[in-house]
C-alpha cells in the first residue's frame, strides 16, 4: 500500500478546493465547500454546495484511478442496478495540487452499517446482485486488473511475500498452520476464466444504504477487469449466519473462486492484524474474527 507522506492529507483542505474551483471552474465558484463527514484514506472529499463533490488524491499511487473511473464509471453505471458516482469533471494539477482530480455528484445515504439494517439477508442479496450486474457489463477494453487496482482482480500471489511476512510474525497468535493451508489453497485455484469487470473493494464502508436498502456503491478506485474473486471478500467482513448464506447462494461462483477469495480475505486481516494486534484491541479483534471465520470456511468448504 502507498503511505500518504505526513503532510499528503493535510496540505488539502477546503481553501485549495475553493482555489481550484475559482480556477478550473468558475461556473461553480462561490459554493460552500465543507469535508465530508467520513473520508477515505486513498482520496479527500468536498462537498460542494448540496449537490456535488470535489475528489483529491492523496497521493501519486491513487491518481491512476481519476482517469479510469471518469472514463469507465459512465459506462457501467446504466447496467448497474444501484447508482454509482456520477461523473460531473475532471480537473487538473493547479494553486499547488500535483494530482488530476474530479467533480461528482453527491450521492446521499449512509455508509453500511448492520444496526441500521432491518433485513441482513435481503441486503446481502443486492451486493450480491449488484456484483452479477458489474460482471454482465462489457468488459472489451476494460482496464486489466494491475498496479492500478493494488493488483485486486490479479492473482492473489502478487501477496504472496507479504502474507508469509505477516503468518511468521503472528506465529502463536493466529493459527498460522491452517492460515497457511487457506493461502495456499488460494493460489493454488488458478484461475482461468473470462475477465469480468471486479469492483475490488466491496465493503461496508463503500456501499451506501437508505432506508436499510442498498442505493449505492462508491469508490471504484480498484476496479478493473479479471478475476471476480477478490469482490467476495465481504463474505465474512459483515455477513454472518443466515446473511452470509444468502450472498453465497445468490452470488453463486465456483470452487476455485472462492478458493482465492478466502485468500483475499485472509492477507487483509493477517496485514491488518499485524500492524494493530499490539496497539489497537477493538481493530484487532476484528481481523482475528475474520481470520477465524475464513479458517473454518476452508474446513466447511475447501
Amino acid at each position: 500500500m502507498v503511505t500518504t507522506p505526513p503532510d499528503g492529507r493535510a496540505g488539502i483542505d477546503a481553501a485549495l478546493v475553493r482555489r481550484l474551483i475559482a480556477a478550473q471552474f468558475p461556473q461553480w465558484s462561490g459554493m460552500p465547500v465543507t469535508p465530508v463527514e467520513i473520508d477515505g484514506w486513498d482520496n479527500r472529499t468536498f462537498r460542494l454546495g448540496d449537490d456535488m463533490t470535489a475528489r483529491l488524491p492523496t497521493a501519486a499511487g491513487y491518481v491512476p484511478a481519476v482517469a479510469k473511473e471518469n472514463r469507465w464509471l459512465p459506462r457501467l453505471a446504466p447496467s448497474l442496478p444501484v447508482a454509482v458516482p456520477p461523473i460531473l469533471a475532471m480537473g487538473s494539477a493547479g494553486e499547488g495540487y500535483p494530482f488530476p482530480w474530479s467533480v461528482r455528484g453527491w450521492l446521499s445515504g449512509e455508509r453500511a452499517d448492520r444496526a441500521h439494517i432491518d433485513d441482513t439477508s435481503q441486503f446481502a442479496i443486492s451486493v450480491a446482485e449488484f456484483i452479477l450486474a458489474l460482471q454482465r457489463c462489457d468488459a472489451t477494453g476494460g482496464p486489466p486488473a494491475g498496479e492500478h487496482s493494488w493488483f485486486r482482480g490479479a492473482s492473489p500471489a502478487h501477496y504472496d511475500e507479504e502474507t508469509r511476512r505477516c503468518l511468521a510474525s503472528l506465529k502463536g497468535r493466529v493459527d498460522t498452520g491452517r492460515a497457511t493451508a487457506v493461502w495456499e489453497a488460494a493460489l493454488a485455484a488458478q484461475w482461468r476464466g473470462t475477465p469480468v469487470w471486479f469492483h475490488g473493494d466491496i465493503a461496508a464502508g463503500n456501499l451506501l444504504i437508505a432506508d436499510g436498502k442498498l442505493t449505492a456503491v462508491i469508490d471504484f478506485g480498484t476496479s478493473g477487469v479479471g478475476d471476480p474473486a477478490c469482490d467476495l471478500v465481504i463474505t465474512w467482513g459483515m455477513f454472518s449466519g443466515e446473511s452470509r448464506e444468502a450472498f453465497r447462494r445468490t452470488v453463486g461462483q465456483d470452487d476455485g473462486t472462492w478458493a482465492r477469495a478466502r485468500g483475499w480475505a485472509l492477507w487483509k486481516s493477517l496485514l491488518n492484524l499485524t500492524g494493530c494486534i499490539d496497539t489497537d484491541q477493538e481493530e484487532a479483534a476484528v481481523n482475528q474474527r475474520v481470520i477465524s471465520e475464513v479458517l473454518a470456511d476452508q474446513d466447511s468448504f475447501g
